[in-house]
């Protein structure tokens, strides 16, 4: 699918929808009288990963065969996921990278990963960066890249349409968790799995980043996406661990542990820390006996 205005064929790609939901019981939760299950976005689709398929999917259906400008850091993997949406599906994809200097560099695997799948890498100082979203230098950006009529996908991939994709999360848990967990970069995916859940159905976001912005960054795209404000959602951001891309030992050794205890691969910078919080809320008796709580692996390791 190349063709100007056409509609890429997702389902060509053959996602698994929904996602599985697994029970795994943990007895530092089953203590607490605390269930637990794990929601396996990860298991969507190898290489669109998680709520990558969620965010990506409507975004590059309004695409309509015209190049996908994103952003995103060195290590992004919203950069990598876009970069192999672009080659499964025909579409050119141009990644603007957060640092001039990297340009001088050797490629890191995840920007190495990156152009193997067809991405054009567009290195920015990180001033301009942080001004992507204003009108004027976006359009610098996309005359520089030669994509003045691309459609334009923002850092994370958070953006109405992502929003509305990551409702249909929601809706799959509908009913089947008292509260659902989910780590939040963006924003975007707890401001959809939020309005998804419907009544009686609690979303608790776990930032990886630090910062406390995330509360009106979320309420933002719900507005955008939805109008208002939808669902009943919370964050706790205690356990960004020093920040995004950060981890300690202590995170590496519980991320290690869980993976012993259920024989799943656990991504560190996002769904450990949402795990590792899980276990502390349960012990700090945040959530009642008889709780049911669903927890969204969002990701897979990298392996390079």
């Amino acid at each position: 699918m190349t063709s100007r205005d056409a509609v890429p064929d997702l389902a060509a790609l053959r996602p698994r929808l929904p996602s599985p939901l697994r029970e795994s019981a943990d007895g530092r939760l089953e203590r607490r009288g605390v269930r637990l299950l794990l929601k396996r976005d990860d298991l969507i689709h190898p290489e669109l990963v998680g709520n990558k398929w969620r965010k990506l999917a409507p975004n590059l259906t309004a695409a309509a065969g015209r190049t996908v400008v994103t952003f995103g850091g060195a290590y992004s993997n919203h950069l990598r996921a876009t970069a192999a949406a672009g080659r499964l599906l025909g579409l050119p994809t141009v990644g603007v990278v957060r640092g001039q200097e990297l340009a001088e560099r050797p490629l890191n695997p995840s920007l190495a990963r990156c152009v193997a799948d067809g991405m054009r890498l567009h290195f920015v100082d990180r001033s301009t960066y942080r001004r992507k979203s204003e009108p004027s230098t976006l359009a610098a950006v996309l005359r520089a890249v030669g994509a003045r009529d691309a459609h334009v996908v923002p850092e994370g991939g958070s953006n109405a349409l992502a929003v509305q994709g990551c409702r249909a999360l929601g809706e799959e848990l509908r009913g089947r968790a008292d509260v659902v967990a989910v780590a939040c970069g963006t924003g975007g995916t707890l401001a959809g799995l939020a309005a998804g859940l419907g009544p009686g159905g609690r979303a608790l976001g776990v930032p990886v980043l630090k910062g406390g912005f995330l509360g009106a960054e979320v309420r933002a795209l719900q507005t955008e996406a939805f109008g208002g404000p939808r669902g009943d959602w919370s964050l706790d951001e205690r356990f960004h661990f020093g920040g995004y891309a950060r981890t300690t030992p202590a995170l590496e050794s519980f991320a290690a542990d869980f993976e012993e205890r259920h024989g799943i691969p656990v991504e560190r910078l996002y769904v450990a820390k949402m795990l590792y919080a899980l276990v502390v809320l349960a012990e700090e008796g945040a959530f009642a006996r008889g709780t049911t709580v669903a927890a969204v692996v969002t990701g897979a390791p990298f392996t390079g």
